[in-house]
């Protein structure tokens, strides 16, 4: 069936910031004389904001409550974002290009103010068809809940929808959606071989993707 809407992730899709996700959350743990280890921030990614607020309580055993772990992992994630807005190569040009041929929307777990500092600094907010916030949802990702109203809201089967991924929840999530599902795995964050195999496409970075791409997988 051919694609008719192209559905972008927003943290190590367009913007390289999963290692300030990452950063907030070892210098969390540090604060407590703790260790995040890459291992945990595996199973943070992709997940909704109280998901990932929960993976952090449990893997550290803090005695925080979620709001009090999302607010300071969100913090330092915002301030590393005014210092320094990390968009990665090809993820703007993608996107519009995307938008030239398809409805384009966004689909991220992202918390909600983060999605829109982002959406504002990169002018996407004017590109996107829609803007689909995790914190909206009642399951993160890998649930497909995300990307199954992403598809309802453009109005398209989910199975004519292409999603763009970079974490193996992301990837998991689109396949549960029966989205076509491309991979651009976020730098320094590698995907296993059986996660990279559940891609139809696998990119380096954006700056291989094409609207002929999408076409061909269609």
């Amino acid at each position: 069936m051919p694609i008719e809407a192209v559905i972008f992730d927003m943290d190590g899709v367009i913007v390289d910031s999963e290692a300030y996700w990452l950063q907030s959350r070892i210098e969390l743990a540090e604060r407590r004389g703790k260790v995040w280890s890459m291992d945990d921030q595996r199973m943070a990614m992709g997940r909704s904001t109280v998901e990932w607020a929960q993976v952090m309580q449990e893997r550290l055993a803090l005695d925080l409550t979620l709001d009090a772990i999302m607010s300071e992992v969100i913090a330092g994630v915002n301030r590393q974002l005014a210092a320094r807005l990390p968009v990665l190569p090809g993820a703007l040009e993608a996107v519009h290009a995307s938008a030239s041929a398809y409805p384009v929307a966004l689909a991220s777990g992202s918390p909600t103010s983060v999605i829109n500092e982002v959406m504002k600094l990169t002018g996407l907010d004017q590109v996107f068809q829609f803007i689909v916030y995790g914190d909206d949802m009642q399951r993160g990702k890998p649930d497909p809940e995300i990307y199954l109203k992403t598809a309802q809201k453009l109005g398209v089967d989910p199975t004519c929808c292409l999603g763009i991924e970079d974490s193996g929840n992301g990837l998991r999530a689109l396949k549960a959606a029966g989205m076509v599902a491309i991979a651009v795995p976020s730098p320094g964050f590698t995907l296993s071989a059986e996660l990279l195999g559940m891609a139809d496409v696998v990119l380096g970075s954006l700056t291989e993707y094409s609207v002929e791409l999408v076409r061909s997988l269609g």
